[in-house]
């Protein structure tokens, strides 16, 4: 740690006792910049609800508590006190701050992203001058965000801080009457104030560098650990396997499933079943309680491919599954149900290259718990253009108040997932997103087409919400698609529409784990199920 960081973090840390508390002590503040200025918005239960906005500046996080959060109302003014600097690391803090501590209370990670100055090039002079302007790209604020210092009052009840007014710009990002109370929810976890107070998943300990600092409350036995993976790694080309407290019996584990990208190895099957135990406990939670459709391709992404629905009759027996009562003659009677990331490993191992859940649950199949957006690029459909469709999807559910998130299909497109309460049915979502989707496609009628037949659409884009209905599925987040490399189909944050370097099918196996590392489950907010969709019109 250098010593002006040190030095800026001295309030901070003389405010606190990391005996009892599990925020970052900032001792260990100092990790290499990623080359990107962070930001971020916490959610803050203390004596009384506020939120507190920090920018990272020269290796800290100046800081400004804002009572009523931030907003996208231009015409809006909030006050904001100006305090003491945080460590780097606190951009990842989310959790309970002991009663009797400072601060005591619930956090969550409310919002985060990177962010600019605007009209300057030194941004701890703007804030020492009183006036600091901020490009910000959120999950959930985008636009300019300007602070301007009002007044100090260095009495004993304001503990000598400033008082700021914050305010967002007249741009395109500015929404009317837009309340930050309305999307409650954190961007880390999905999850509300209450409901980390009553379970908290991470703790953090400050005598840990920061990189090891932040520890997931979960069971080890929902993790792959490296004993599991070096024992696929010691098989031959096949034999049974301990994972998951499982034992699965592998096959053919030098076969090239996919051929490499490039000057890259091929990938083989043991490659593809140990990214498949890497990312299993994150994608299991969107398979969990859900019909799965297999696409299966025994011999390789480049060879034929079919639909695999009905759990074979070789399965074992710990396999979950689920009889569908709907089900007619002919029609599939049993489906596998990946509750646990053995079973989606036994896909794995079955030649699944790709996962298609439902959107409805088993406990329900007939009302669905996503509303889907399907952005199906044409044959002509640039990725420039396909972002710029994405966009408008952007602004509309900025508009409407709508929890949404993307994520980049693996192959050509994106498509977009609303969670939302299972109380309503597949045609009033279905009408839902069409009328969403034809609102944003006649903003550019010239890139889309509504016609069924592909060689109709004159080799512009789709904007798909036939999707949404029962059995009709879209691949699943961290699946991968049959192609050179084994791409995956990645969540990513709105600000990531607007980076020159996105691809749909920038990840692929050798890339997605450290990309979740390093992000977290982006999509995490969409097992949160609690949104009815607004009136339209």
């Amino acid at each position: 740690m250098g010593d002006a960081v040190r030095e800026s973090l001295g309030r901070y840390r003389e405010k606190r006792d990391f005996e009892s508390t599990p925020e970052p002590s900032g001792e260990r503040t100092g990790a290499a910049s990623t080359g990107e200025r962070r930001f971020v918005v916490q959610r803050h239960r203390a004596r009384n609800l506020h939120y507190d906005l920090r920018f990272e500046i020269d290796g800290v996080l100046v800081s400004w508590a804002v009572p009523k959060g931030p907003t996208l109302d231009p015409s809006v003014r909030r006050m904001a006190v100006h305090v003491e600097d945080h460590p780097v690391e606190y951009a990842d803090f989310e959790g309970v701050i002991p009663k009797g501590e400072y601060g005591g209370g619930d956090v969550i990670v409310w919002d985060r992203g990177t962010w600019e100055p605007h009209g300057t090039d030194d941004p701890m002079a703007a804030v020492a001058d009183g006036e600091l302007h901020a490009e910000v790209h959120g999950t959930k604020l985008h636009g300019r965000l300007v602070l301007v210092r009002t007044e100090r009052k260095p009495d004993d009840r304001d503990d000598g801080k400033e008082h700021w007014l914050l305010l967002h710009k007249h741009d395109d990002h500015a929404v009317e009457g837009w309340d930050p109370e309305d999307h409650p929810r954190s961007v880390l976890s999905g999850r509300t104030n209450a409901e980390v107070e009553a379970d908290p998943d991470r703790r953090w300990h400050s005598e840990l560098p920061a990189a090891e600092a932040a520890e997931e409350v979960r069971s080890s036995s929902d993790l792959a650990d490296e004993d599991e993976l070096a024992g696929l790694e010691a098989l031959g080309k096949e034999g049974v396997w301990q994972v998951f407290g499982r034992q699965l019996k592998v096959t053919n584990l030098d076969k090239v499933l996919f051929p490499g990208r490039g000057s890259e190895h091929p990938i083989t099957k043991r490659d593809f079943l140990r990214y498949v135990a890497q990312v299993a406990p994150v994608s299991v939670p969107y398979l969990k309680g859900r019909a799965l459709n297999l696409h299966r391709y025994p011999d390789g992404s480049e060879g034929k491919s079919f639909w695999h629905k009905e759990v074979p009759d070789h399965a074992p027996d710990w396999l979950p599954r689920w009889d569908n009562p709907l089900a007619g003659p002919g029609e599939t009677q049993t489906y596998l149900v990946a509750d646990e990331p053995a079973a989606l490993l036994w896909a794995a191992n079955f030649g699944a290259l790709e996962w298609h859940p439902w959107t409805s649950l088993t406990s329900g199949p007939e009302r669905p718990t996503y509303a889907l957006f399907d952005i199906d690029p044409g044959e002509d459909t640039s990725w420039e253009e396909v972002l710029v469709l994405a966009r408008l999807h952007r602004t509309a559910f900025e508009r409407l108040g709508v929890r949404a998130q993307p994520k980049v299909t693996g192959r050509r497109g994106i498509q977009i997932w609303v969670p939302i309460r299972a109380d309503l049915e597949f045609d009033e979502t279905r009408r839902w997103v069409e009328q969403v989707s034809r609102t944003v496609g006649a903003v550019v009628p010239e890139l889309v087409s509504w016609k069924w037949q592909k060689r109709e659409r004159g080799g512009r884009a789709r904007l798909d919400y036939t999707q949404n209905a029962i059995n009709k599925t879209l691949v699943a987040p961290y699946s991968t698609r049959p192609a050179a490399g084994a791409p995956v189909s990645m969540p990513i944050g709105w600000h990531e529409l607007d980076d020159p370097e996105l691809r749909p099918d920038r990840w692929t196996i050798r890339t997605a784990p450290q990309r979740i590392a390093e992000t977290g489950d982006l999509f995490a907010g969409m097992l949160v199920h609690d949104q009815d969709l607004p009136t339209f019109g």
